[in-house]
C-alpha cells in the first residue's frame, strides 16, 4: 500500500511537471512584436505543422503499439485505435457545428469571428490532446517503473514547449492580448495533471482505455488541423509560406518525439 501511494503522487506530480512545458512555451510569446499577416499564417501553419507531427508520434504510433499489446492481435488494435480516431473527429465536428461560437467572439463582428472561433477549436484539440498524455505519465508510474515514468514525464515535458508556444501564437493571431494567450496555453498544459491523477488512480482501468483515449485525441486534432487550420492560412495569399510553415514545425515536433520518445 505505501508503496502504491508513492506511485500515485509520483505520477501526479510527474504529469504536473510535464504540463509546465506549455507553460514554459507559452513564456516565448512575451518576447515578439505584433506579427503582420504573412507572419500569423506563417506562425499558425508551424502550430499546425506541430500538432500534425504529435498527432502522429505521440498519439498515434503509442496507441497501435499499446492496443497491439492488449489485444496480441494486429487487425483489432488498429481497427481499435481508428474507431477512436473516427469518434474524435466527430466528437469535435460536432462541437464545431453546434457549440455556441459566439461565446468566444466577445462582442467582435464580421469575418474575425469565424477565424476567432477556429482557433478555439485548435485550442481545444490541444487540450484533449493533453490529457492521455497526462494519463500515459500517470500509468507509467503507477506501473512500478519509476524509470519509465521519468523518462515519459522528460519527454512530454519537452514536447510541450512548442506545444505551448503555438497555442500562444495562434490566440494573439486572432487579436487576444499576449497575457490572455499565455495564460489559455497554461491551463490547456494543466489538463495534463487531471490525466495524470487519474492515469496514477486507476492504471488498472486507465491502461486499456489509453488506445481508444489516444486514438481520439488523435482524430480531433486532425480534424481541426485539416478542417480549419489548412484553409485559413491558406485563404490571404501566403500559400507557400503556410506550407513550408506546416512542413517546418512538423520536423521540429518529429525530432523532439522521436528524440525524446
Amino acid at each position: 500500500m505505501p508503496y502504491a501511494f508513492e506511485s500515485f503522487w509520483m505520477g501526479s506530480l510527474g504529469s504536473f511537471l510535464a504540463g509546465m512545458g506549455t507553460t514554459l512555451g507559452a513564456l516565448g510569446i512575451f518576447l515578439l512584436k505584433r506579427p503582420s499577416e504573412r507572419a500569423e499564417d506563417g506562425m499558425l501553419s508551424a502550430a499546425a505543422g506541430i500538432m500534425l507531427a504529435a498527432t502522429f508520434f505521440s498519439l498515434l504510433l503509442p496507441a497501435l503499439a499499446q492496443a497491439d499489446e492488449i489485444t496480441s492481435q494486429r487487425v483489432l488494435a488498429v481497427c481499435i485505435v481508428a474507431a477512436g480516431v473516427l469518434a474524435g473527429a466527430a466528437g469535435l465536428f460536432l462541437v464545431h457545428r453546434y457549440a455556441p461560437h459566439e461565446h468566444f467572439v466577445m462582442g467582435k463582428e464580421g469575418p474575425a469571428d469565424t477565424r476567432l472561433a477556429r482557433i478555439w477549436l485548435f485550442v481545444i484539440a490541444i487540450t484533449l490532446h493533453n490529457f492521455p498524455e497526462g494519463m500515459a505519465v500517470g500509468v507509467g508510474f503507477a506501473g512500478g517503473d519509476v524509470q519509465n515514468g521519468v523518462s515519459l514525464t522528460i519527454g512530454i515535458g519537452l514536447q510541450n514547449i512548442p506545444e505551448g508556444f503555438a497555442v500562444a501564437l495562434s490566440l494573439i493571431s486572432v487579436g487576444n492580448s499576449t497575457a490572455r494567450a499565455f495564460w489559455v496555453a497554461t491551463l490547456t498544459g494543466l489538463v495534463e495533471p487531471v490525466g495524470g491523477v487519474i492515469g496514477a488512480g486507476a492504471v488498472s482501468l486507465a491502461a486499456p482505455l489509453m488506445p481508444v483515449i489516444l486514438g481520439m485525441a488523435a482524430g480531433a486534432m486532425l480534424f481541426v488541423i485539416s478542417d480549419e487550420i489548412i484553409p485559413e492560412t491558406h485563404r490571404r495569399g501566403y500559400e507557400n509560406v503556410a506550407t513550408f510553415s506546416l512542413i517546418g514545425g512538423f520536423v521540429v515536433m518529429m525530432i523532439l518525439d522521436t528524440v525524446f520518445a
